[in-house]
């Protein structure tokens, strides 16, 4: 599982490198088209950054016009999507969809199907949202 997540983040970064996007980025416009108004740390921990690293990356992003950060209550900063985060958000869809069609049109339908099974069962219960 590794080697293919690994495989998947290099043939990512380097689909994404001609739009001026890092896989982070990416991530980054993905999860704020999901979560508006998410805050720094929510970011930096679906990113898996810290939250000073991701800060300078908001800051980059926010620079390029990607993202607006935004006061929210008390010292928090919100942040959303612009126009351009969004358009090329939607570029980088596409180049993701195909990467990860690329790597798994080897297999049929029917391994698909059992491929996605197999991995549920191995995934169980998540302990840390039982505890939620």
């Amino acid at each position: 599982m590794k080697r293919l997540q690994h495989r998947h983040h290099r043939a990512m970064s380097q689909a994404l490198a001609p739009l001026g996007l890092s896989l982070v980025q990416w991530d980054t416009l993905r999860h704020l088209q999901r979560q508006p108004d998410a805050s720094l740390h929510d970011l930096a921990v679906l990113t898996f950054q810290t939250d000073q690293s991701f800060g300078s990356l908001a800051v980059r992003m926010a620079e390029r016009g990607l993202i607006e950060r935004v006061p929210g209550p008390g010292r928090a900063v919100r942040h959303r999507l612009t126009e351009e985060g969004a358009r090329l958000l939607n570029e980088g869809q596409v180049l993701a969809e195909r990467v990860v069609r690329s790597s798994f049109s080897a297999l049929t339908a029917e391994q698909l199907d059992q491929l996605g099974d197999l991995l549920d069962l191995a995934l169980g219960n998540d302990p840390v949202a039982d505890e939620d």
